[in-house]
């Protein structure tokens, strides 16, 4: 069956938002810049250290992100979240407490009339995260 893996587009700051949600969640990293690419020779030399392709892997979990942004720049909106199913109420507490540091807690995790533990932020690099503990699954 085919996945969908989420992909985010930073300017200029992918390698500290990477690490930070290694950090926060663990897993092993990748980095590759534009200068370690096959862009190598097709970019300015200013954008050389820039992330190209990032991925935070750990067992299910995948998340990719990229430096590269269109011509028309970065535009950040509230239509996109990342949704983090947790295995335990302890691990949605501590990982809705990581990211949203820096960040906005907007709807503290509390439990919802399913039983389930839920809650939302935006991370300090403008991503909305849900995080979600189901206690009947």
């Amino acid at each position: 069956m085919a996945s969908i893996n989420s992909y985010l587009t930073f300017n200029g700051n992918c390698r500290e938002a990477m690490i930070f949600y290694r950090d926060c969640l663990g897993g092993e990293l990748t980095l590759e810049t534009i200068g370690e690419s096959w862009a190598e020779d097709k970019m300015p030399s200013v954008m050389k250290r820039s992330i190209m392709h990032a991925i935070l892997a750990k067992d299910e979990l995948v998340i990719m992100g990229t430096d590269m942004v269109e011509e028309r720049g970065l535009i950040k909106g509230n239509s996109i979240s990342l949704m983090l199913n947790c295995n335990s109420e302890e691990e949605a507490k501590a990982y809705y407490h990581k990211l949203s540091a820096g960040g906005r807690a907007s709807h503290p995790l509390q439990e919802t009339f399913g039983g389930a533990l839920f809650g939302d932020l935006t991370d300090r690099f403008g991503n909305n995260w849900l995080i979600n503990y189901d206690k009947n699954r």
